[in-house]
């Protein structure tokens, strides 16, 4: 007896506990969301769960009411009264759930046709998504620019997105500005998205496309519009030259072992390269598509130990030391 009301007692302890999580702002969720597309979209959620919670409500209490009220009596032989036929209970539980239904359609129809308007409207940012296997390629047509793993947009302005992948299927997902829309080899999906405020909202690939998937994230990074411009300005420039020794080795490292897949300049020409762009990547908050933190010692470790990191990406084993690593690595924090 003691043991059921232990685990009676732990059942609910994790309900309740369930519930107050899911409540929880993390640093991916659709509940807290910072632009009209999320906005909309979980405005929805809200609207299924309340009315799915009334009926869940409703429909407990009258079964509660009924188990309690109709039980059967002690001595009691008779049948209560059937209501098979009774035309006005079918009708009541059929006319109910049309109308719940019809209140969650009418919205839901409304914001899919909105949501799915992503035409240019002369004001906006056009941006080509590329979805690779682990990273994601960012390019902007009207600029001229190119980069990887951070899009940089302004804030206010719709942001029309032409998805793409170049070799399986990916998702493109950014929970606090918009849900989830696949990229897919040999079609270009279509979404927009805006940000109200400024900030860095964190993106993830939401369709598994291989050993890797969990690792194949992104950064949206929202400026003020005046902010946007200087970042449009400072990538439309040339790569800084290397100031150091150091970072002079690293540059001729980068010349003969990755200039190859990797280009540290924006311009539209490095489009589709193996590697991601590199262009102003000492600028960058995170690396290896926003995985680890962007510094020295992290960098050194991806460059010399790619497939322990992020296994299956196709960055190959280099054959340079550590002291080559460290080189390498100066000379890529220093392009700003």
């Amino acid at each position: 007896m003691r043991r059921n009301r232990g685990v009676t007692l732990l059942l609910f302890m994790l309900t309740v506990a369930a519930f107050g999580l899911v409540g929880c702002t993390v640093e991916q969720s659709t509940l807290d969301p910072k632009g009209p597309v999320a906005e909309q979209q979980v405005s929805l959620i809200y609207l299924s769960f309340w009315i799915m919670m009334g009926v869940t409500i409703v429909v407990a209490v009258i079964l509660l009411y009924v188990l309690f009220r109709y039980r059967a009596r002690k001595g009691q032989e008779y049948i209560p009264e059937q209501v098979e036929g009774n035309k006005w209970l079918e009708i009541t539980w059929v006319v109910i759930p049309a109308i719940l239904l019809t209140i969650l359609l009418v919205p839901t129809i409304s914001v899919t046709y909105n949501l799915a308007d992503a035409s240019d409207d002369g004001d906006g940012v056009e941006i080509v998504v590329t979805g690779k296997q682990y990273w994601w390629e960012f390019y902007y047509p009207e600029l001229g620019i190119v980069t990887a793993n951070e899009l940089h947009i302004p804030t206010g302005k719709k942001i029309h997105l032409h998805l793409e992948a170049s070799d399986v299927i990916h998702s493109f997902w950014v929970p606090k500005l918009a849900g989830k829309t696949d990229t897919i080899p040999g079609r270009t999906n279509y979404m927009w998205l805006q940000a109200d405020e400024p900030g860095i909202y964190s993106g993830q690939c939401a369709e598994y496309c291989g050993s890797s998937h969990a690792l194949m994230a992104f950064q949206v990074v929202a400026h003020e519009p005046e902010e946007f411009d200087s970042w449009v300005a400072q990538m439309t420039e040339p790569p800084s030259e290397p100031q150091t020794q150091l970072a002079q080795e690293g540059q001729e490292i980068f010349t003969q072992s990755c200039a190859s897949c990797h280009a540290v300049e924006a311009s539209e020409d490095t489009v589709g390269m193996q590697g991601p762009n590199l262009a102003n990547y000492g600028n960058r908050n995170k690396m290896a598509a926003a995985i680890m933190e962007n510094n020295k010692e992290n960098l050194v470790d991806w460059i010399m130990n790619p497939q322990d990191i992020k296994p299956g990406n196709l960055m190959p084993d280099l054959d340079i030391d550590e002291q080559q690593a460290e080189a390498l690595a100066e000379y890529l924090l220093n392009l700003k």
